[in-house]
């Protein structure tokens, strides 16, 4: 495979891709990564998690899964996926300054690691922004809205649901070295990644496209 695009995603700061019908993009890296796709050819067509679980009947995918759009149409396939350690989450949305602040102002839940807080506690400890920030602002050349962002994919992170409860903890289960996800495009797309800041714990990400 011959690369036609490289580029290195800072942590907490994200980046938008064109991505032609039939070619791979490559998402490597240690940390969280929130990813979001829009049919290229018509913007208001975005990824959609729950008919992505509901056409596949489970909330963990992998290699030979697909990502859907809203309405049914299957927007890229993962060929290739080198995290072991763990899985990927498709249940929670993504990370804020207001999510932050709320949590920090006890109006919202916390997220805990295995019983671990692993949020925000002071004020100086709240980013100034997050992976929502991130996206908007990755998409906004292409006159998408910030409310038109979709809620993620969101690469290596491993979450745990209780099965009775559903309540959810993150494991904090991240690639020990890089690892990466291979999708291949089923139609012209604009996707968009952000490298999550991951309350101080994040780190850049790489990604890259492939002609095929």
């Amino acid at each position: 495979m011959a690369i036609l695009k490289t580029q290195v995603v800072a942590k907490n700061s994200g980046a938008a891709f064109e991505v032609k019908k039939g070619r791979r993009i490559r998402i490597a890296g240690r940390s969280i990564v929130d990813f979001v796709a829009f049919n290229l050819g018509d913007l208001t067509e975005r990824f959609d998690q729950a008919r992505t679980k509901t056409n596949q009947v489970k909330i963990f995918i992998s290699t030979g899964d697909v990502l859907y759009s809203k309405r049914n149409n299957p927007m890229m396939t993962i060929v290739e996926d080198s995290f072991t350690e763990g899985r990927h989450d498709l249940q929670k949305g993504m990370c804020s300054r207001k999510r932050f602040e709320m949590v920090a102002q006890g109006q919202s839940k916390r997220v805990f690691a295995e019983g671990v807080d692993i949020n925000p506690k002071k004020a100086e400890e709240i980013p100034s922004h997050g992976c929502f920030e991130n996206l908007s602002g990755a998409v906004e050349p292409w006159n998408i809205a910030p409310d038109d962002v979709p809620s993620p994919f969101n690469i290596f992170q491993c979450m745990r649901i209780d099965p009775d409860t559903g309540i959810m903890y993150d494991t904090m289960i991240r690639p020990k070295d890089e690892a990466h996800v291979d999708f291949r495009a089923e139609m012209d797309l604009l996707v968009a990644a952000s490298a999550c800041p991951e309350s101080g714990r994040g780190q850049a990400i790489r990604v890259e496209i492939y002609d095929q």
